[in-house]
């Protein structure tokens, strides 16, 4: 039961960089400038290796036959337990930005506090990802400023798609069984310990950015126990088709 949870616990944890490392992968030659769209490809690429050294330990830990290309890319939607925020769909800049942001804040201090885990291929993992996760909060904190303090119709998309994401940010801390069990053994984090400084911290950035905080008190959860929203099934079909359509393909 322990090999479960902690193997239900790492993907909790990768599923969001691989799913958000994909959505920004989508945008790559779309980017409203050249060095921005490297920028993001960047970025992308680096959630993407944090992703692959998660899923190299969750195979391990599965034990069999299993190999980091079969969790990453034969699961079935529902078998995914990364959050709603991260398959949120691309739309604008600013929606993109707003959405990188808010969980930027909140894998930073996420990783921060994964390093003290007891299980040291997991502090290992996070020691290595916070120092492009740190880069990543300032990237996305500084186009949220400029976006937000910038034109009137930049003001406007920006607001808009911190109203709209805002409603998926409260199950960034929502515990599930296995993240309470993983928590008593030392292992995982508990959130709850920096919900307060999260909020913070966004809201700083947000008024910075002359942008409103959202007042809605309604959240939306049910992607870190498999319920996603009709965007994952679209995402997940172009992730897959590669290794569906050429099994034993290899990252």
């Amino acid at each position: 039961m322990k090999n479960n949870n902690l193997y239900k616990y790492i993907l909790s944890i990768t599923d969001n960089t691989l799913i958000l490392g994909q959505r920004l992968g989508e945008l790559c030659g779309h980017g409203p400038s050249l060095e921005t769209d490297i920028a993001c490809t960047n970025i992308s690429l680096d959630m993407l290796g944090q992703a692959r050294n998660y899923y190299q330990y969750a195979a391990k830990v599965k034990g069999g036959n299993t190999t980091e290309d079969d969790i990453a890319f034969l699961r079935k939607e529902h078998e995914y337990l990364n959050v709603l925020l991260v398959e949120q769909p691309n739309t604008d800049f600013g929606y993109i930005m707003a959405r990188q942001f808010l969980f930027d804040v909140y894998h930073l201090l996420f990783l921060q506090e994964l390093q003290k885990s007891k299980d040291q291929t997991l502090s290992a993992i996070s020691n290595k990802a916070i120092k492009e996760v740190s880069y990543h909060y300032r990237f996305s904190s500084d186009w949220i400023k400029r976006l937000g303090d910038g034109t009137k119709e930049s003001h406007q998309r920006t607001q808009n798609a911190v109203d709209d994401l805002w409603t998926y940010t409260d199950e960034l801390f929502h515990q599930t069984e296995t993240d309470k069990a993983m928590i008593n053994d030392g292992i995982g984090v508990d959130t709850l310990k920096f919900k307060s400084e999260y909020y913070e911290r966004a809201n700083k950035v947000l008024e910075e950015a002359t942008l409103e905080i959202p007042e809605s008190r309604y959240f939306q959860k049910g992607g870190k126990q498999g319920m996603h929203t009709e965007h994952l099934g679209h995402l997940l079909s172009d992730l897959q088709y590669m290794q569906r359509a050429y099994p034993n393909m290899k990252w």
